[in-house]
């Protein structure tokens, strides 16, 4: 049987080599790990708008790979139902953002709910949280096709009972 972090880890290879859309913004992978997830991506002069900031779209996408990936970690397939974002600072082209994926909690029955949040720095001096996004998603119950997955009880979740943010 895997460990928790070579489930997260297959997880986020399968859907990496799927996501047509991350990768060709430039969007990679930096760190993966049970319920959590580091996205980065440096901003290209296409993603600016008419005031010469990042459009707020990239950010949202930055933030919802690094979600994606965080409550994809535990082997089903798991989708966003619903994602808010608040903007705080400007980026601009040539800025490097990251983007820090972290379940907070895992509800409901067989923990098939979950609440992520994910915070957008930009790296750089002065280094500044650019946005905070907060994602709410939902497990489909089903594995995720093409990861090579062997996840303990077969749920790919810890039961919603097991205190703190539902994971054991």
């Amino acid at each position: 049987m895997q460990t928790d972090q070579e489930l997260a880890e297959a997880c986020a290879a399968t859907l990496l080599e799927a996501d047509v859309s991350s990768r060709h913004l430039g969007i990679e992978l930096v760190e993966v790990g049970p319920g959590r997830a580091v996205t980065a991506m440096t901003v290209g002069p296409t993603m600016v708008n008419g005031h010469g900031i990042v459009h707020g779209g990239y950010l949202f996408l930055l933030a919802d790979t690094a979600f994606a990936f965080a409550c994809n970690s535990h082997g089903l397939m798991t989708v966003a139902h619903s994602a808010q974002i608040i903007f705080l600072e400007p980026a601009r082209a040539g800025d490097r953002l990251v983007a820090r994926a972290e379940e907070r909690l895992l509800y409901g029955a067989e923990s098939r709910n979950g609440i992520s949040d994910v915070t957008i720095s930009r790296d750089g001096d002065p280094p500044a949280v650019v946005a905070e996004f907060r994602g709410a998603s939902r497990s489909l119950r089903r594995p995720i096709k093409g990861a090579d997955l062997a996840m303990g009880d077969g749920t790919g979740r810890a039961p919603a009972s097991s205190g703190g943010n539902g994971r054991a």
